[in-house]
C-alpha cells in the first residue's frame, strides 16, 4: 500500500459545462482522481475472463476425480449398472450425469461470483450448499421414483467431491491472494461520502487488498476540507486533496467515474445524495458497467449479524448480537469439552517429553501457575510448561525500561528470563498445552479472547471490557493474527471482533489456521 491515499492524483472533477452549480447548497466536494487507461481496464477484464475459466475448469476436475474415484472404491474397475425400474444404465454414465449436474449447481448457487472470491467463507458456504442441495435432491429423487441408487457410490462421491473441490478452491484462493496482495487483479474503487467515512474505507480496504478493492478516487460530499483550493481531509493519510466547492450530485459522480477509470463506486452512509439521487446513479453505473457497492456505518461486523428484509422498498439491515448461552453455549462447551479429550489423547506422549525435558533443563517445577482473568472478571489459574527461570516474576521490575510491547503488555524478544528449552516451547506454542486441562475444567474455553493478567484488567476502557463477555481461549484471532507482534489495540480490537461475531464455524475456521500460524512461528516469543 502506498502512503499516499491515493497515488495517482491527477486534478478537480468540475461539474459539465451543461450542469449548473446549486446556489441552495452550501457543501464542499472533493474528488481525487487516478488515470484511466483504456487497456488497464481491458486488461482486468481479460483477468477476470481467465480465472473464470480456470475456477471452472477445477471444479470440473475435482467434479471428474470424485465421480471417477466413487465409482473405482464401489464397484471396481469392471463397473456396475444402476436399475431404474423399466431397465438399467450403466454407472459411467450416472458418474458422467451426475458429475454435469454437479459442476452446473456450482455455477447455478453462485459459487464462482468475483464478489466471493479470494476473501471471507462465502465462496466454501456456497460450494457446500450447493454440493448439499444437489445430493438431497438425488436422495429425494430416488425415494420418489423408487430408483435403486448404490448408497456406497453416493457415500464416497460426495465427501470425496467435496474435499477435492474445497481444496481446489482453496489453491485457487491462494494464488489470487498472492496476485491481489502485488497489485493486481484488483477492482479500482471510487470512494463516495463524507472525508471521515471516506477516510475509513480507505484504511479498511487498504489493510485487506485480498478481498479485491484498490481505491483509485475520492468524491467527498462535505466540509471537511480547509477553505478553496488544497483540502486537507486526505492529508493525515499523506495525501493532498484538491477541492472543487460545488455541490455533490449525479453529474458530478459519474464525471469522477469517467476520470479515475473506476470500475466500482462504494458509497458510505455518509454520503449527501437522497435516494432519488441514489437510484439514478445506479441506472447510470449499470449502462457503463460499473459496479454500486453501499457500505453502511457498520463495523466490525461479521456477516452471519446481518441480515436484509425488503420493507416497503427500503432494504432495512437488521444487526443481531449473538449469545453464548442455551444451545449455542452448550453446543460451545461440547466443542470444548471433546476436542480437549482428543488432543490430550493425542498428546500425551510428547507432553510427557516435554514435562521431563523441562524438569532436566533447569530447577523448579514442570507447571507454571499465573492468575489470569476469566469470564466476568472472575479470576482463574492458569496452567503452562515453566519456560522461564525460577521466580521471573520478581525479575520483572527490572525489566520495565526495555519493554517492547505496547499498552500494559510486557513483551520482550530477548527476555534472560527465559530458559533454553523454554525458549523453544515458546517460539512453537507447546508451552501453553496444559491449558487444554484449564478447557475441560471450564475456566478457558478452545478457542476465544486471550486470558489477561488482572494487572491489564485494571487498565481496560468501558469498551475493552466487553472481552471478559466470554470465557478467553487457548488460540482465536490475536494467536493466528500476529500473536506477541499485535499491538495492543489491534489485540482488543481482535478479541472485541472474536465476542461481537462469535459463531460455530469461526471456531473451526480459527482450529485450522491456528496450525498455520503455530508453523509459521511469527509473533512467538
Amino acid at each position: 500500500m502506498t502512503p499516499a491515499l491515493f497515488a495517482d492524483v491527477t486534478g478537480r472533477i468540475k461539474p459539465p459545462d451543461n450542469v449548473a452549480p446549486n446556489p441552495d447548497t452550501n457543501v464542499t466536494a472533493t474528488a481525487v482522481t487516478g488515470t484511466a487507461e483504456a487497456d488497464q481496464t481491458s486488461t482486468a477484464t481479460r483477468a477476470r475472463s481467465r480465472r473464470a475459466a480456470h475456477l471452472a475448469l477445477a471444479d470440473l476436475a475435482s467434479v471428474g476425480v470424485a465421480m471417477a474415484g466413487a465409482q473405482l472404491l464401489r464397484f471396481g474397475p469392471e463397473g456396475s449398472s444402476a436399475d431404474l425400474g423399466q431397465g438399467s444404465i450403466p454407472y459411467g454414465l450416472v458418474s458422467l450425469v451426475l458429475g454435469l449436474s454437479w459442476w452446473a449447481a456450482l455455477g447455478l448457487s453462485g459459487s464462482r461470483d468475483v464478489r466471493v472470491l479470494g476473501y471471507g467463507p462465502e465462496e466454501y458456504k456456497r460450494v457446500t450448499s450447493a454440493s448439499l442441495w444437489l445430493f438431497g435432491g438425488i436422495a429425494v429423487l430416488s425415494y420418489v421414483l423408487q430408483l435403486e441408487t448404490a448408497r456406497g457410490y453416493v457415500a464416497v462421491a460426495l465427501p470425496l467431491g467435496l474435499a477435492c473441490l474445497l481444496f481446489g478452491r482453496r489453491l485457487l484462493r491462494s494464488a489470487l491472494i498472492r496476485d491481489r496482495q502485488s497489485g493486481n487483479a484488483l477492482r479500482r474503487v471510487l470512494l463516495v461520502g463524507a472525508s471521515k467515512s471516506v477516510r475509513h474505507l480507505h484504511v479498511q480496504l487498504g489493510r485487506h487488498p485480498e478481498a479485491g478493492y484498490r481505491p483509485v478516487a475520492a468524491y467527498v460530499t462535505d466540509p471537511d476540507t480547509a477553505g478553496e483550493g488544497e483540502g486537507t481531509g486526505g492529508a493525515q493519510h499523506g495525501l493532498s486533496m484538491p477541492v472543487a466547492r460545488r455541490s455533490p450530485d449525479l453529474d458530478g459522480v459519474l464525471a469522477a467515474v469517467e476520470a479515475s477509470g473506476a470500475d466500482t463506486v462504494v458509497v458510505s452512509g455518509g454520503a449527501s445524495l437522497d435516494p432519488s439521487a441514489l437510484r439514478q446513479l445506479g441506472w447510470a453505473l449499470a449502462t457503463r458497467d460499473v459496479g454500486l457497492v453501499m457500505a453502511p456505518a457498520l463495523t466490525d461486523v461479521a456477516g452471519p449479524r446481518i441480515h436484509t428484509q425488503p420493507v416497503a422498498g427500503l432494504p432495512l439491515i437488521h444487526v443481531t448480537t449473538p449469545r453464548l448461552d442455551g444451545p449455542k453455549g452448550l453446543a460451545k462447551r461440547g466443542f470444548d469439552i471433546i476436542a480437549a479429550v482428543v488432543l490430550l489423547a493425542l498428546l500425551a506422549v510428547p507432553m510427557l517429553l516435554i514435562a521431563i525435558w523441562v524438569k532436566l533443563d533447569s530447577p523448579g517445577p514442570v507447571i507454571f501457575r499465573q492468575t489470569r482473568i476469566g469470564r466476568a472478571g472472575e479470576p482463574f489459574r492458569m496452567l503452562k510448561f515453566r519456560s522461564m527461570v525460577v521466580g521471573a516474576e520478581r525479575q520483572l521490575t527490572g525489566l520495565h525500561d526495555k519493554n517492547e510491547g505496547s499498552g500494559p503488555l510486557f513483551k520482550l524478544r530477548a527476555d534472560p528470563r527465559v530458559t533454553r528449552f523454554g525458549r523453544f516451547i515458546r517460539r512453537h506454542s507447546l508451552d501453553e498445552l496444559p491449558q487444554l486441562f484449564n478447557v475441560l475444567g471450564g475456566s478457558m474455553s478452545l478457542i476465544g479472547p486471550r486470558p489477561p493478567l488482572p494487572q491489564e484488567v485494571e487498565r481496560y476502557d468501558k469498551f475493552a471490557h466487553r472481552r471478559l463477555l466470554i470465557k478467553p481461549g487457548i488460540t482465536g484471532l490475536w494467536q493466528v493474527s500476529g500473536r506477541s507482534d499485535l499491538s495492543w489495540d489491534d489485540a482488543i480490537k481482535l478479541d472485541l471482533y472474536y465476542v461481537e461475531n462469535w459463531s460455530m464455524i469461526q471456531d473451526v475456521i480459527i482450529l485450522f489456521r491456528t496450525v498455520g500460524a503455530v508453523a509459521a512461528k511469527n509473533g512467538a516469543y
